[in-house]
């Protein structure tokens, strides 16, 4: 756009030197001198400037601030997947990329703890049931006066530190993925899956086959991108700004031109130590294409006003000050078809949807103003060169 706009100023220019005389601020061969703010084309250069025009109107114009900022996901949808006794990798049957569903087995790992823990496991199941029995005849012969209290109390002891033992054994074959009742002497085995703990994509793989594992080793990371959420970073002076259910526009970089937009759900107020905070929001219409780790830029709307505005390219830049452009006549001059134009310098406000709110002077009037739309660095550049140069 900027190489376009480029190009057209150098063609107007171009044109401006074969069709204009020169002006020195006097009247020369009864010229009249253009007013500081005026710009007159002829009707050539009106075509190659590609002018358009069009009105001030008001709109309602999102004021807000731009951040950045990154697509993630809720801890409940991404699972960092390990081996809790760790072991040797038997087989692996996923890679990068790799959907999976939970429960689905994602390698296999052997280690010799696993037969002893299930032995274990078997020989205290039966101790404790045969103590069981031992522990309800003891105290029915007790009721009897057949034992004594101690001997009912030293059963008792021993049935309820086996139960303890069982239950404990019981709790770490869950952890590692084994049902205990349905633990048998015919099904103990050294090889035990590694299961998807929830559905997804498979981000990262760190496993091959022989490969020994610490239970702090991360096999597999697991992502769910179907609940992705917004991470976007808020800087010091923006974070009273900042508020739940305010709304967010944004887009990444590999595509600029698409706008998605979410919802602020939640907005820290603590400042780390790089004087930001984060806020958290969700992403109104996921698709495939939002991928956790993914930059944005983004644009959270603070406030919204009806004001007058103009299309973005109407207003522009001239020694630090802003300008649009007013169309005033087309006359006829010499045989020439000139058409008169103002430069009215404005305060430029926020710019949404294509559209920049704009503050005009005092006591202007608007009612049937034409302004151009289109075309309007065209016309900048034929006003700074309008002291040398004059239809």
């Amino acid at each position: 756009m900027k190489t376009y706009k480029i190009k057209i100023q150098l063609l107007l220019i171009i044109v401006l030197i074969y069709s204009c005389t020169s002006k020195t601020g006097k009247k020369e061969s009864g010229q009249e001198v253009l007013a500081e703010n005026a710009i007159e084309l002829n009707s050539e250069q009106y075509k190659v400037a590609g002018i358009q025009l069009g009105e001030i109107e008001k709109r309602t114009i999102d004021n807000g601030i731009n951040v950045s900022g990154s697509i993630n996901v809720t801890p409940q949808n991404f699972a960092s997947v390990s081996a809790p006794l760790g072991g040797f990798i038997k087989n692996a049957s996923v890679v990068q990329g790799s959907a999976v569903s939970k429960g689905e087995t994602l390698a296999m790992i052997e280690n010799f703890a696993f037969i002893e823990i299930q032995q274990g496991y078997l020989e205290i199941k039966a101790k404790y049931q045969f103590a069981e029995i031992e522990y309800k005849r003891h105290n029915e012969l007790y009721k009897e006066n057949v034992y004594s209290e101690k001997n009912v109390q030293q059963t008792e002891t021993e049935f309820k530190t086996l139960k303890a033992q069982m239950r404990g054994m019981e709790q770490k074959l869950i952890i590692l993925g084994i049902d205990p009742a349905k633990l048998t002497e015919e099904k103990i085995t050294g090889s035990l899956p590694i299961l998807a703990p929830i559905s997804g994509y498979v981000r990262t793989v760190n496993l091959n086959i022989g490969k020994y594992v610490n239970p702090s080793d991360v096999l597999c990371e697991i992502v769910n991108p179907q609940n992705v959420v917004l991470e976007l970073v808020i800087f010091e002076k923006d974070i009273q700004k900042v508020s739940a259910d305010q709304k967010v526009v944004f887009s990444t970089p590999n595509d600029p031109g698409k706008i998605y937009s979410a919802t602020i759900y939640q907005a820290g107020k603590a400042l780390d130590k790089d004087k930001t905070a984060m806020a958290y929001a969700t992403i109104d219409h996921p698709d495939g294409s939002l991928l956790s780790g993914m930059f944005v830029n983004a644009r959270i709307r603070t406030t919204s006003a009806e004001i007058l505005a103009v299309p973005e390219e109407t207003v522009v830049q001239f020694n630090e000050k802003a300008y649009i452009f007013i169309f005033k006549r087309t006359r006829n001059e010499n045989g020439k078809i000139i058409s008169d134009f103002e430069a009215i310098e404005v305060i430029k406000g926020e710019t949404d949807k294509g559209f920049t709110g704009i503050t005009l002077p005092a006591g202007f009037n608007m009612l049937d103003l034409k302004v151009v739309i289109k075309g309007a660095y065209s016309v900048l550049s034929a006003w700074k060169n309008a002291g040398e140069m004059a239809c």
